[in-house]
């Protein structure tokens, strides 16, 4: 039996999986911006052992996520759910000052990876779209383009797997590992979404707890239970180091070494 921290997995993806790992006899912990989705997370599974409470737009509410989720234990693995979609219409600045969909996709799992104490592993969740952007260092923030809402939502799932890797290169003894659920009709992916939904939540599931030797194959990215090629950008040293360096700097908060 493993041990699980899920975020953001009040709804969608992220209880989906909650649910499943329950099913199959794990225990855990699920993640919801506030109290009334907190409360709506232990309706839809009562078996849930906790739900942290926080909501990790800001720098200040992923701590306290961090805080609260260090004061229940060390996990075994934690999934790196929370997301936002790529249909902001404009660029929404957060108290930070970042964008918005920066805020919650990217920096909120690298501030949670960093702060909480270290589990046996990593999760991150991107998205197909990944693939066809580049990792725009300069203007990750997106203060000098035109706001693209759709493109993003794309270039911050491909710093999602960016970190993921970079944690593998990183931290060794941790299985760290990325992959995309598919396009599957949740609320993000729309009623429209031609993906299995049955399928969706079951890669993260397997890569947080089955002892499968492919889902313990660190530092690779998945697509329904195998393992696929991600954008090569992601792989590079030198834009891992420039994208840990860039979260640094506006976060405060170093990767640990």
């Amino acid at each position: 039996m493993s041990r699980i921290f899920i975020t953001g997995s009040s709804e969608g993806l992220g209880l989906m999986a909650g649910q499943l790992l329950v099913e199959q006899g794990h225990q855990v912990v699920l993640h919801a911006r506030n109290a009334a989705r907190a409360e709506v997370a232990r309706r839809a599974l009562p078996q849930a052992e906790a739900v942290v409470e926080g909501d990790v737009i800001s720098f200040a509410g992923t701590r306290q996520v961090a805080e609260q989720a260090n004061r229940l234990g060390r996990f075994d693995a934690v999934i790196h759910n929370v997301g936002v979609g790529y249909r902001e219409p404009r660029r929404i600045e957060t108290i930070d000052g970042l964008p918005h969909v920066f805020a919650i996709n990217v920096m909120a799992p690298y501030l949670l990876t960093s702060l909480m104490e270290r589990p046996k592993r990593l999760v991150y969740l991107s998205s197909g779209m990944h693939h066809h952007v580049n990792a725009e260092l300069d203007d990750a923030l997106w203060r000098r383009r035109t706001w693209d809402a759709s493109r993003a939502y794309a270039e911050s799932k491909l710093y999602d797997v960016m970190l993921a890797l970079a944690v593998s290169r990183r931290w060794p003894e941790v299985v760290s590992t990325a992959l995309e659920p598919g396009w599957v009709p949740t609320r993000m992916g729309g009623p429209g979404a031609p993906d299995d939904m049955d399928q969706a939540q079951r890669t993260q599931a397997w890569l947080a707890t089955s002892e499968d030797a492919q889902a313990r194959i660190s530092g690779e990215y998945f697509y329904h239970l195998k393992r696929c090629s991600a954008n090569p950008q992601a792989s590079r040293p030198e834009l891992q180091t420039g994208f840990l360096t860039m979260c640094e700097r506006l976060s405060g908060v170093a990767l640990p070494a």
